[in-house]
C-alpha cells in the first residue's frame, strides 16, 4: 500500500512539474511586438538555463528613456529586424512595477552572440516586448540587451 501511494504521489509530482514548465514557456504571440518596452536597472536574480535564460531586473523609480536610444548601434541578426526602428519606437512601461522578469534567448543562441553570463548585481538595459496591454506578469521578452558596453540581439543568430 505504501508503494502504491508513493507511485501515485510521484506521478502527480511529475505531471505537475511538466504542466508548470509548459505553462511558463510561451511563444511570441502573447507579446505586443508593436510596442517595444525599455527597461534598465540592476539584476537581482539570474536563472542561466534552458529553455531560455531569465533575469529579474530591479528598475529605479525614476526610470527614463535615454535620449540616445534610437541612435544606439545594434548588431545584425539572421532574422529580418529593423533594429533602429524598433529602438526608435521604444517606450517606458505604463505600469510601475519595480521588478521585471526578463526572458532572454536559449543558451545556445546567447553563446552564439558571445554574451557573457549575467550575474546578480550587473547593471544592464533591455528593449523587448511585454504582454499585450501590459496584462499579467511584469515580464519582458528581450529583443536587445545592452550589457558591458555592447548590444546583443536575441531574436535570432548573429550574421
Amino acid at each position: 500500500m505504501q508503494r502504491r501511494i508513493f507511485l501515485h504521489a510521484s506521478a502527480f509530482a511529475g505531471l505537475s512539474a511538466a504542466g508548470g514548465a509548459a505553462w511558463a514557456h510561451h511563444g511570441w504571440s502573447s507579446f505586443d511586438q508593436n510596442r517595444p518596452i525599455y527597461l534598465e536597472g540592476k539584476v537581482v536574480e539570474v536563472k542561466w538555463r534552458n529553455p531560455h535564460a531569465e533575469l529579474v531586473l530591479e528598475v529605479p523609480e525614476s526610470l527614463v528613456l535615454p535620449a540616445d536610444l534610437a541612435q544606439r548601434p545594434v548588431p545584425a541578426q539572421s532574422a529580418s529586424i529593423d533594429g533602429a526602428a524598433l529602438l526608435g519606437k521604444a517606450v517606458l512601461p505604463t505600469r510601475r512595477d519595480r521588478r521585471w522578469e526578463i526572458e532572454l534567448a536559449p543558451l545556445f543562441r546567447i553563446n552564439q552572440w558571445k554574451m557573457p553570463e549575467v550575474t546578480v548585481g550587473t547593471e544592464l538595459s533591455v528593449v523587448g516586448f511585454t504582454f499585450n496591454g501590459e496584462a499579467g506578469a511584469a515580464l519582458v521578452r528581450a529583443e536587445y540587451v545592452f550589457y558591458g558596453g555592447k548590444a546583443y540581439g536575441l531574436r535570432s543568430s548573429p550574421v
